[in-house]
């Protein structure tokens, strides 16, 4: 046979597009001649896999005009993922498997020069979208993608280690040795994390902690250094409930994108702390091909950003849109790429660029005008975005001694898990992902001093509409933790409370 087809799979984001990768063999000057918008790692396939085939045994029709063509023409390829169909593909056109045990699958992998096969990023991507399209194909992997791609119920997954692996079993007839079926490793045993207790003193920033637990909301934490900002946010993930089936395949899908998902760890939260200089790239992803951000990196997961006013500007202010959304959408001019972005932010900063105001172990150096440019590095628009707000103090030793430990991680974390549950079972989703409509309908039954206490608040501080609405769902969390069905003013007046530090009426 001449001409042979074999079915792959594309990254584009987290869709998977197909691949038909078509072999032709023609008499002529020995060539060998890859098409169809590949980036120079798929050219090279064409180097990996002569030498793979040659030293695994197999015949490499090195006296004809080896044509690979990878349809549709007008789809960008990237990555090495194409090197084993290109190699099924010519064994096929050469005669020496069968084509036919090839239908019905789809195949990825990258060779080495002895044939051995190495994974390839995107394989949970991969196998997500086959199950979103409801296709059929079944997938042959390298032995590690395979048991990324085995998380994904009801799909056919194949793992392999070598080249001849798959050859056996395309073998015609009786010869064929079929492939192992994939099954995903056991979730490993983790400790627990960092202790809730450990940090002394701090009520009013672990209740802020709780809050932002229990609804998902975004928390600034504003203190001197030493005073335990970074070590609440490290025990944030502690307080959360595991991730659903859902969530936890598409956290997993955006980190094997970037070829950091750890099958082991398959269902916990991501926590990302991605240095201050970071640029705008870093946090939300560019590239080409486009690859994913920090803010997609920590998708389902927590994104912790220590000394927030020393981030450069364009990378916080596109933060305001995913944010809002959950999603970020990367243009170039040639192509356009969404990749999920629903992250719950955590961010620290100093009260001014010494980090000493307010602190009683030493006398700030910074005038008026240098703290308000400092803390101007952080715009309205984002500063209005966070829903918490909250000072962490430095405490003197004395009364860090004097204190005595706080609740363990585990007794906040039931009350996080009680207020979740309530809300999932009143509107679906958690209080900070309320639209504006089901927000209204949430807190309906709200008394009149609530609507009162809110106009005279915004009235005061100068909220804008989101402010509003943003206090709102923050009272609502307060009343879940409570295990109250109606909103109250306390709760109002708590979550006033939590969004003063910066900004309007700061």
């Amino acid at each position: 046979m001449r001409l042979a087809t074999v079915h792959s799979r594309a990254l584009d984001g987290l869709q998977a597009p197909e691949v038909t990768v078509e072999v032709h063999l023609a008499n002529g000057l020995p060539a060998f001649t890859l098409v169809g918008l590949a980036d120079t790692e798929v050219k090279e396939a064409r180097e990996r896999v002569r030498a793979a085939l040659q030293t695994s045994g197999l015949n490499f029709p090195a006296n004809q005009r080896v044509t690979v063509n990878l349809a549709p023409a007008d789809l960008p390829k990237e990555g090495g993922r194409f090197d084993l169909p290109i190699a099924l593909g010519v064994l096929a056109a050469s005669g020496q498997i069968d084509p036919a045990a090839l239908q019905g699958w789809a195949c990825a992998g990258e060779l080495s020069l002895a044939g051995e096969l190495r994974p390839v990023r995107g394989a949970l991507a991969l196998a997500l979208a086959l199950r979103r399209e409801g296709s059929a194909q079944g997938l042959i992997l390298p032995r590690r993608s395979a048991e990324e791609a085995a998380r994904v119920p009801g799909l056919r997954v194949c793992a392999a280690d070598h080249l001849l692996d798959v050859v056996r079993a395309c073998l015609p007839g009786e010869a064929a040795h079929a492939l192992p079926r994939a099954t995903a490793p056991a979730r490993a045993e983790t400790g627990p994390g960092p202790e809730l207790r450990d940090v002394k003193g701090q009520t009013a920033a672990k209740r802020a902690l709780e809050i932002a637990a229990a609804g998902g909301h975004s928390l600034l934490l504003v203190g001197p250094p030493g005073s335990g900002k970074s070590m609440l946010a490290q025990r944030l993930p502690g307080l959360l409930p595991p991730l659903d089936e859902a969530a936890a395949l598409e956290s997993a899908a955006v980190l094997s994108l970037a070829g950091l998902f750890v099958p082991e760890r398959f269902g916990e939260r991501v926590l990302r702390a991605p240095h201050h200089g970071a640029s705008a790239a870093a946090l939300v992803g560019g590239g080409a091909p486009p690859r994913p951000g920090e803010i997609s990196l920590a998708h389902e997961g927590l994104l912790f950003l220590d000394e927030l006013p020393e981030f450069p500007r364009p990378a916080l202010e596109a933060l305001r849109e995913p944010l809002e959304t959950g999603r970020i959408a990367i243009a170039r001019a040639l192509r356009r790429v969404q990749f999920p972005a629903r992250f719950q932010l955590i961010a620290a900063m100093n009260p001014c660029p010494c980090g000493l105001a307010g602190d009683r172990r030493g006398r700030c150096r910074c005038t008026p005008e240098t703290v308000a440019r400092y803390q101007g590095r952080l715009s309205g628009p984002l500063l209005d975005r966070l829903d918490l707000q909250v000072e962490v103090p430095a405490l003197p030793p004395e009364t860090l001694l004097a204190t005595p430990a706080g609740e363990s991680s585990a007794q906040v974390a039931a009350r996080v898990a009680a207020a979740q549950a309530r809300q999932k079972a009143r509107q679906g989703l958690l209080n900070s992902r309320l639209e504006a409509g089901a927000l209204e309908a949430a807190c309906a039954r709200r008394p009149a001093a609530v609507d009162a206490l809110l106009q005279q608040a915004g009235s005061r501080l100068g909220w804008s509409a989101r402010s509003h609405h943003r206090v709102l769902r923050v009272a609502l969390t307060v009343a879940d933790l409570d295990g109250r069905e109606i909103l109250q003013a306390g709760d109002v007046a708590e979550a006033i409370q939590l969004r003063r530090v910066l900004g309007p009426g700061g």
